[in-house]
């Protein structure tokens, strides 16, 4: 039921954002030059799979986790994205293309190995990873990997539809901080 949620939302999410989308793709050209953002992510049973959003920090920054980053590498435009979320956006593809949910857990870096080991003493990997979940709307970041795995393990065991609508309704409302950055 959750897969036909997620492409049905995905689908109307592209259709009915494609003017957002173009704009904030264009925005991105006289941002940074290079409007989306490709990173290989860990997915679905430990498989990679490249994530598309748009870019909130310049080009030349180091691909790490963000809570690695420096605050100094994110574009006024970016923070504007990351404080809205619409740089999640195009992450819908990844989603209509069955490697991401809407709702589970954030997929993580293949070199965040702390956080790769708790997942999968835990069985997260069983599940797409999601856009968000229980820890987005939480404020639990990859910064603290045992903690997250362990609410991603929490939402997994307990989620229903009910909940699934409960966690995008809480993003959209802008509950949660996404990821932290270093100042």
């Amino acid at each position: 039921m959750i897969r036909l949620f997620d492409v049905l939302f995905a689908l109307l999410g592209l259709l009915f954002g494609f003017p957002v989308l173009l704009l904030i793709y264009v925005l991105g050209l006289f941002d940074t030059g290079s409007p989306l953002f490709r990173q290989e992510r860990v997915g679905r049973h430990q498989k990679p799979f490249t994530l598309v959003k748009f870019r909130t920090m310049k080009v030349d920054t180091a691909s790490v986790a963000s809570h690695l980053a420096s605050s100094a590498s994110i574009t006024r435009l970016g923070a504007f994205l990351r404080k809205t979320k619409l740089d999640e956006l195009p992450q819908l593809w990844n989603v209509l293309k069955g490697e991401m949910s809407l709702v589970g857990p954030r997929p993580g870096l293949f070199n965040q190995e702390e956080l790769t080991a708790e997942r999968a003493k835990r069985g997260i990997y069983s599940v797409r990873p999601g856009i968000t979940g229980l820890a987005q709307v939480s404020d639990i970041d990859m910064s603290t990997p045992k903690l997250l795995a362990e609410i991603d393990q929490k939402m997994i065991q307990s989620l229903s539809v009910a909940d699934y609508f409960k966690y995008i309704f809480m993003t959209v409302a802008g509950k949660g901080t996404g990821d932290r950055v270093k100042s």
